[in-house]
């Protein structure tokens, strides 16, 4: 499943990433745009607007919370969707980009010493360059999903 997330839901654009699902985050005011974006990509529309109308042929998900955590609940609900570790942490939160592994000697000066010591897996952006790795926001986000129930 490939989401587009309107300008008001850009942290849970960010946490749709988190969570490996291909998420495009429309900040434009352009709503025929979107649903282009949206019918050309086969793309679920994820939008707070409730005076964007249901588009024809293309699924729109109404997220009626103001919350994350009950935003995350509202997807999950009306799509069925289930957090899946595999896929965790695999797109980029800024980009949306696919990350691929980086060997570790590429990255020396680029991360905290620190982190180049404690850690020995890392993941890279391919479009944007940023650098991931495991560090307790992983566990957090697991933490955090458990709560809400996903």
């Amino acid at each position: 499943m490939k989401f587009i997330a309107t300008k008001e839901l850009g942290r849970l654009a960010k946490w749709m990433r988190i969570l490996g699902f291909d998420t495009e985050y429309f900040k434009e005011e352009n709503y025929s745009k979107l649903k282009i974006i949206a019918l050309r990509d086969e793309r679920i529309i994820l939008t707070r607007n409730t005076r964007l109308a249901r588009p024809k042929g293309i699924k729109l998900v109404q997220i009626r919370h103001d919350l994350l955590n009950e935003q995350l609940l509202d997807v999950s609900k009306v799509l069925d969707l289930k957090a899946d570790k595999d896929l965790m942490f695999s797109r980029c939160t800024i980009c949306n980009a696919v990350l691929e592994p980086v060997e570790k000697e590429k990255i020396k000066d680029k991360v905290p010493e620190y982190v180049f010591e404690t850690h020995s897996k890392f993941i890279q952006c391919p479009a944007c360059l940023r650098i991931y790795w495991s560090g307790t926001h992983w566990g957090n986000v697991e933490q955090s999903l458990r709560e809400i129930g996903i």
